[in-house]
């Protein structure tokens, strides 16, 4: 089987340090993979400031595909990663061969990140952003992710504030996405109470996407990632 090219786009609080040991199986299946890390986070947390939105993250991932001439992607985006992800097919439909939704959000044009987790989630948040400054979201726990203990402190120590922007920005399509048909939705079925099962729910219901159910918590790369590799190549 020819090697396939992967675009891993990480969710909100960390960075893409969160892929590495996944990506390096994939790698050694015969894979190309890339795992951009969006601004002010992770990697690039010193970038982090109060113009961050959901633009600039996907701007992010547009560059790498542009600056690495990439072509026939399989890209993926967790949780709120699921934002940029269609914000990024609906700019480079070309390019990318196919979309997964890792445990993600779904969204269509106009929504926000805030517009998936409700109103009291919501002012949860924008409460809790006094204690940056106003402009980002504090990381919660990995214990609210359902993270194995023995896994928590790698993710806990590359953890950061998410600029609050990209939770605030609607999401502007023009429709050019819903050209990549090739659509898959990964569930974390043990990560509950979950935002994502609805999302789940109304993919397995269309024949138009593809469905996978992994029972684990929310960080699906970091608990079960040979399942997920398998998951993701036999899609792809």
């Amino acid at each position: 089987m020819a090697g396939k090219t992967f675009v891993l786009v990480h969710g909100a609080w960390g960075g893409s340090e969160s892929w590495t040991p996944f990506a390096e199986q994939l790698r050694a299946q015969g894979h190309r993979v890339f795992t951009p890390c969006l601004t002010g986070l992770g990697a690039r947390r010193h970038l982090f400031s109060g113009t961050v939105n959901l633009s600039t993250h996907i701007e992010d991932v547009v560059g790498t595909l542009e600056c690495e001439g990439l072509r026939e992607v399989c890209l993926l985006g967790h949780s709120y990663g699921g934002m940029v992800i269609t914000g990024v097919a609906d700019r480079m439909a070309d390019r990318i061969a196919s979309l997964v939704y890792l445990d993600a959000f779904l969204p269509e044009n106009g929504t926000s990140g805030f517009d998936f987790i409700g109103e009291d989630g919501a002012l949860a948040n924008l409460r809790s952003a006094g204690e940056c400054g106003g402009v980002g979201v504090p990381p919660p726990p990995m214990t609210r992710f359902l993270v194995p203990p023995e896994m928590q402190p790698r993710l806990e120590r590359h953890a950061s504030p998410h600029p609050i922007g990209c939770f605030a920005e609607r999401l502007k399509l023009t429709g050019a996405g819903e050209r990549v048909t090739k659509r898959l939705y990964v569930w974390a079925s043990e990560y509950r109470p979950s935002i994502f099962e609805k999302a789940y729910v109304k993919t397995s219901s269309d024949p138009a996407w593809r469905t996978a159910k992994i029972p684990c918590g929310h960080m699906v790369h970091v608990e079960m990632p040979d399942r997920l590799a398998e998951v993701l190549v036999d899609f792809a």
